[in-house]
Formats: C-alpha cells, sequence, structure tokens
C-alpha cells in the first residue's frame, strides 16, 4: 500500500496540532491547580491577621506548628537515615 507524501503531510500536522492541544491542557491544569493553591493560602492568612474574625484561632494555630515542628525534624532525620542505607545496599 503506498502512502502519498501529501497523506503523510496532512496527518503529521493533525497530530502535531493534537499534541499542542493535549499540552495546553495539562499546563492549564497546572496552573490552574497553582492559582487555586495561592488563593487558598492568602485567604487563610488573611483570615488570621490582627483584626479579622479568626484571630485567635491564628495564635493557636502558630503555636501548634510550633510543637509540630518538634516532631517532624526526627522524622525527617529517620527517612534521610533509612534513605542512606538502601541506597548503600545497591
Amino acid at each position: 500500500m503506498k502512502i502519498s507524501f501529501l497523506k503523510v503531510v496532512i496527518l503529521s500536522s493533525y497530530y502535531n496540532n493534537l499534541f499542542k492541544i493535549r499540552l495546553i491542557k495539562i499546563i492549564m491544569r497546572k496552573l490552574i491547580k497553582i492559582i487555586l493553591g495561592l488563593i487558598l493560602t492568602a485567604g487563610t492568612f488573611l483570615l488570621v491577621l490582627s483584626g479579622m474574625p479568626l484571630e485567635s484561632w491564628g495564635t493557636a494555630a502558630i503555636n501548634l506548628i510550633k510543637g509540630g515542628i518538634i516532631l517532624i525534624i526526627p522524622l525527617i532525620g529517620l527517612i534521610l537515615i533509612i534513605m542512606g542505607f538502601s541506597e548503600l545496599r545497591e
């Protein structure tokens, strides 16, 4: 079966356009996630600032974060030690 040069050019341009459309959709999904994350984060910080409705919640959250850091740092260290041992075995 012979395929003409014109058919090859048309098919290749069709597939290139499909790839570009899919790439744009993937990028847009990622950008939407980033923008939504920024809005939610900024909104949370704006609500816990002084003079806002959740001002007392902000101090409680900061105290919780300070206590959580003490637990998270040793866990990160333990994970790094385990990762180091697994790399030494390979």
